[in-house]
């Protein structure tokens, strides 16, 4: 298939990558000519996407939000006007669910398949293919990104024959996960203040009842004292602040989402947007005067 991925961040260059491990050939497309390059360099197809659009069989969108996800679809430069009748878009960004709706049928307008496919794993599993993908969409979609699908993940969840199951199952996904890196963070600064290093911390609590997979995940990263990013703070009061509004229109309430938006926003108003989430850690040593590792 021809393939191109529009976001060649740690997921989308790591998705991009698997696709074209698995043979295709993949157009890669981003604001930084930088990865564009390297993506190229290392067999990415050349050219444009605007050359290769109109040959385009799939399109895997991995942007930020929902702004960015209309900007390259259907922007002033939108891809999807310029798409075969026929081809797939896979939109991973998380966003509500009535936005991937719409998407899908501003999409139908044009005779192109919409899988609203939101993603969970990291860039690692991104790089190697095994990602989760929380998919819905008509069976026409699923049929048209299946040869996409079968190279980047692991796990494909079908979950309806209508676009926002996707996108309503990555807004709990987040939820959980934005809550767990905060929690994570508060038990293990909490552990300092009664004598437990942060290392001692990841061995036994790792191993209890009370570990998740981001505790396992993204404590070893506070222990190493290496904050590089491979998932973001700022990613959080983007995708918590989107279960909110999610939450809000259903008169749900969130409370514990809510505390824990609160310290990644706290972290960004302390200049760490850009290192890695567990750098939430770092508000909590402030506040009780700990020093972290590292």
């Amino acid at each position: 298939m021809k393939v191109a991925v529009i976001g060649l961040g740690s997921m989308g260059y790591g998705i991009a990558a698997s696709a074209l491990r698995g043979g295709h050939e993949v157009w890669g497309s981003d604001i930084n000519p930088a990865q564009v390059d390297k993506f190229r360099s290392e067999g990415g197809a050349s050219g444009t996407l605007d050359e290769a659009a109109g040959s385009l069989d799939a399109v895997v969108v991995v942007v930020l939000n929902a702004a960015q996800t209309d900007a390259v679809l259907f922007g002033d430069a939108g891809i999807v006007p310029s798409l075969k009748k026929g081809a797939v878009v896979m939109a991973c960004a998380t966003v509500p669910p009535a936005f991937a709706r719409d998407m899908a049928a501003r999409a139908a307008e044009y005779g192109v398949h919409y899988l609203d496919a939101p993603i969970s794993g990291g860039a690692a599993k991104a790089a190697s293919g095994a990602l989760s993908v929380m998919a819905s969409g008509t069976p026409e979609a699923f049929a048209a990104a299946k040869p996409v699908l079968d190279h980047v993940a692991q796990t494909v969840f079908a979950l309806g024959d209508e676009a926002g199951a996707g996108s309503a199952m990555k807004a709990v996904n987040q939820m959980l996960a934005g809550v767990h890196i905060a929690v994570m963070a508060e038990a293990a600064t909490f552990a300092m203040t009664q004598g437990i290093e942060p290392s001692q911390f990841v061995e036994v609590i790792s191993q209890c009842a009370g570990t998740s997979w981001m505790l396992e995940n993204r404590a070893p990263h506070i222990v190493d004292g290496d904050y590089s990013p491979r998932s973001s703070v700022n990613i959080w009061p983007k995708d918590l602040g989107i279960v909110l509004d999610i939450a809000r229109a259903s008169s749900f309430s969130a409370p514990i989402t809510a505390a824990a938006l609160q310290q990644f926003v706290a972290a960004a108003g302390m200049g760490l947007g850009g290192e890695d989430d567990a750098a939430v850690a770092k508000v909590y040593a402030r506040n009780a005067g700990l020093k972290l590792p590292g």
